[in-house]
């Protein structure tokens, strides 16, 4: 089994995570999946940012989890939903932390959406 590799964010690769108090409203196929005032704005290195959105002000039984995932060596592993609503486009559209790395614990219990693979974000 590989080690993988985990890295700090710092002046050569920063990540910051703020408030976000504006609402955060995702659709999908006419349909409301998350709204929220509570959302995370994640910026990282040269990335667009992220809003991640509390779990709590997701349908997540609006979501099916896929066995898909990925590595970050800032942030874990990270988990994946599809939305059927959106059928093909929207598969794999949403990420989650489940046990992030200790320097990116804010993101705990908060999903992120892939705005290609939505209809909105707004």
């Amino acid at each position: 089994m590989t080690d993988k590799a985990i890295k700090l964010p710092g002046p050569d690769h920063p990540i910051s995570i703020e408030p976000n108090r504006s609402r955060v409203v995702v659709k999908v196929g006419g349909k409301v999946i998350a709204d929220t005032s509570d959302a995370l704005t994640l910026r990282e290195a040269s990335y667009p940012p992220v809003q991640y959105i509390p779990r709590r002000d997701v349908d997540m039984a609006a979501l099916t989890r896929s066995e898909h995932t990925t590595y970050c060596p800032y942030k874990g592993d990270a988990s994946y939903y599809s939305i059927p609503a959106g059928g093909d486009r929207s598969r794999n559209a949403v990420w989650t932390y489940e046990t992030p790395f200790e320097a990116m614990a804010q993101i705990k219990d908060y999903v992120a959406f892939y705005p290609d693979r939505v209809d909105e974000i707004g």
